[in-house]
């Protein structure tokens, strides 16, 4: 996948049972060729931890706003300059919203905001707060700012429900990204 070689990719980590894909999806994209850099919110460290994603991507991963050994040279100014491409994954309703609406309130959504690089979603949510008119709205207003989204999937949702929702496989997330730029 020559499309992600020596491409640094900032994988922001949200907080829902997918975010375990997003250690497997970290391993896909160094196999590509990509140089990964984690962030995570506060609710992703519930399920998945920081020093997973450091011990697969090899850097160190940031998991808040108020680091002040990163903030004081203004961290997440630069974490925002430093990514070819920046992939929200497992993106949450909570964090559509946010990105949909300018809200940055944690390091995700403060990156998300803070950077020029172009923005790749991949959701993942139980399939009534997919459909919900309010996160397809936000989808909506999303998709025409530019914003690329991955996804749902449908299928057999962690939750015991089948529908759609699920975040795509890392390899087709993989897959994807590959194409974009080169």
């Amino acid at each position: 996948m020559d499309g992600l070689q020596d491409r640094n990719i900032l994988l922001c980590v949200c907080g829902g049972i997918a975010a375990y894909k997003s250690a497997v999806l970290v391993r896909r994209l160094a196999d590509a060729g990509a140089r990964v850099q984690v962030a995570m919110t506060e609710s992703a460290t519930r399920f998945v931890t920081a020093q997973t994603f450091q011990a697969l991507s090899g850097r160190s991963v940031r998991t808040s706003l108020w680091d002040e050994a990163a903030e004081a040279a203004m961290g997440h100014i630069e974490l925002a300059r430093w990514p070819d491409q920046v992939l929200v994954a497992p993106a949450t309703a909570n964090t559509l919203a946010k990105l949909a609406h300018g809200l940055a309130d944690d390091l995700v959504s403060t990156l998300c905001l803070a950077t020029a690089a172009p923005l790749v979603v991949a959701p993942a949510m139980n399939r009534l707060m997919w459909a919900h008119p309010a996160t397809q709205a936000s989808m909506a207003l999303l998709g025409s700012r530019g914003v690329r989204i991955l996804g749902p999937a449908a299928g057999g949702q962690a939750c015991g429900e089948v529908g759609e929702g699920r975040m795509l496989e890392p390899e087709e997330i993989v897959a994807a990204l590959a194409g974009v730029g080169g």
